[in-house]
């Protein structure tokens, strides 16, 4: 048994078909058959049954599987920390993140990765939570840091830290005196908001559903630093995440929490494959851990 054909094996078993499994590997398929009968010969096992035109895993190609894929990424970091000293091409890590996610956390995520993995290269794309999902299951990026849980199906999720909603207002909003704001109370404010194809819109606006009512929509904006910008002065409010509040950059502004029905956010990492992601998920987990 080999790394190749450990690699040959992990897909098959992924594509339940040697045709795309030969595909996938640039490799014909009696070739492929041949290498897949080998490693049954070389283990003394049999790793798959037919039925149905697809190939069915046996409890050995389980168990094989469970053990071969984090063998192969194992090796595949060697390679790429091996490579840096040799001059070859850095390994990029693609994370897409949410804007109203905690305004130090991109910071951290920068300083603490440059830290733990100084030849790892981190590209860091803000985007909506439908973009992020769009993109990972496109293979585009590696994690994203978004809501959870994930809306599209084949998406794990790992929690970070949890929110909840606040209503922003203008120093001299009429609700400056309350301490909380219940949410028929927000259900009747002129608002200023994302656009609805943000995910923060939607949570609101479902939010607000289960009262039967709709936001009071008077104008739109597509960035968090532009509603904040835009808010004091105006007789306007906002909905934001309470962890998205920088003290001493929001002169101006109030921020309230809603009384109950209280409105949480989960946020947390969002990735594709969670046994070929487990190294970067973890990675990322130890870099920000200290601000949950």
């Amino acid at each position: 048994m080999d790394f190749k054909q450990l690699r040959y094996f992990v897909a098959v078993y992924e594509e339940g078909h040697v045709g795309r499994a030969a595909e996938r590997l640039a490799l014909s398929q009696p070739a492929l058959s041949q290498q897949i009968r080998q490693l049954e010969h070389n283990l003394d096992v049999s790793l798959f049954e037919r039925s149905n035109k697809r190939l069915l895993p046996t409890l050995a190609a389980h168990t094989l599987y469970n053990h071969a894929v984090p063998l192969l990424d194992g090796l595949q970091r060697a390679r790429e920390a091996l490579g840096n000293f040799k001059g070859q091409a850095v390994r990029t890590l693609a994370i897409g993140v949410l804007q109203t996610v905690h305004p130090s956390l991109v910071p951290q995520l920068l300083e603490g990765v440059r830290k733990a993995q100084p030849h790892l290269v981190v590209q860091i794309y803000e985007l909506s939570g439908l973009e992020i999902e769009r993109r990972l299951l496109s293979g585009v990026l590696d994690i994203g840091i978004g809501y959870l849980p994930p809306r599209q199906p084949g998406l794990h999720g790992v929690l970070l830290y949890e929110d909840e909603l606040q209503v922003v207002i203008p120093t001299e909003h009429p609700l400056r005196a309350f301490k909380r704001v219940s949410l028929a109370q927000a259900a009747d404010l002129q608002m200023l908001l994302l656009g609805e194809e943000f995910q923060l819109r939607q949570i609101w606006q479902g939010q607000l559903a289960n009262l039967g009512r709709r936001p009071q929509v008077q104008a739109e904006l597509n960035t968090m630093a532009a509603i904040l910008d835009s808010l004091p002065g105006t007789a306007l409010a906002t909905v934001l995440p309470g962890r998205a509040r920088v003290v001493g950059d929001d002169a101006g502004l109030l921020w309230k929490p809603l009384s109950e029905p209280r409105v949480p956010l989960k946020v947390g990492l969002v990735f594709r494959d969670a046994q070929r992601q487990q190294a970067s998920v973890e990675l990322l987990q130890r870099v920000l851990e200290s601000r949950a």
